[in-house]
């Protein structure tokens, strides 16, 4: 996955005020505390420092949606974040991102937290974001 591929799909996946650049992708690709999985269509970034994994973005090109691969990049996440001694993964999503939320939810995330107006939208809107948590079984 190289920064340039990620940055394309997750240009397609947000307005341009929120998607990435290439070299955004290219900064945490150089930290070690960066986990990402899946593909350059399908994939989950976050960091992982001592006990505690944050999901920063997940992004599905829409030309790929509805095929498990998010489900499976999210898997993997969790996964290898459990595996390198994470307790808890983090995330935050749109109150109104159903698809979303319903992804995470499946997934055994749990919301323990609210960010009142946290997104902007580009009509100058704004959105509360949820905060989700998943306990990961110890290892």
């Amino acid at each position: 996955m190289t920064p340039d591929a990620l940055a394309k799909t997750h240009a397609v996946c947000f307005p341009p005020t929120l998607a990435w650049d290439a070299a955004r992708f290219q900064t945490y690709l150089a930290r070690d505390t960066t986990v990402i999985t899946g593909s350059a269509d399908s994939f989950v970034l976050g960091t992982l420092l001592l006990d505690e994994a944050e999901i920063l973005t997940i992004a599905t090109n829409p030309m790929q949606r509805q095929r498990g691969l998010a489900r499976a990049a999210l898997r993997d996440f969790t996964d290898r974040c459990a595996k390198r001694g994470a307790a808890k993964v983090f995330l935050e999503v749109a109150a109104d991102n159903a698809p979303a939320i319903a992804l995470y939810v499946s997934a055994g995330f749990a919301q323990v937290g609210l960010r009142q107006k946290y997104y902007q939208r580009a009509d100058g809107t704004h959105c509360d974001a949820l905060v989700l948590q998943l306990d990961l079984p110890q290892r």
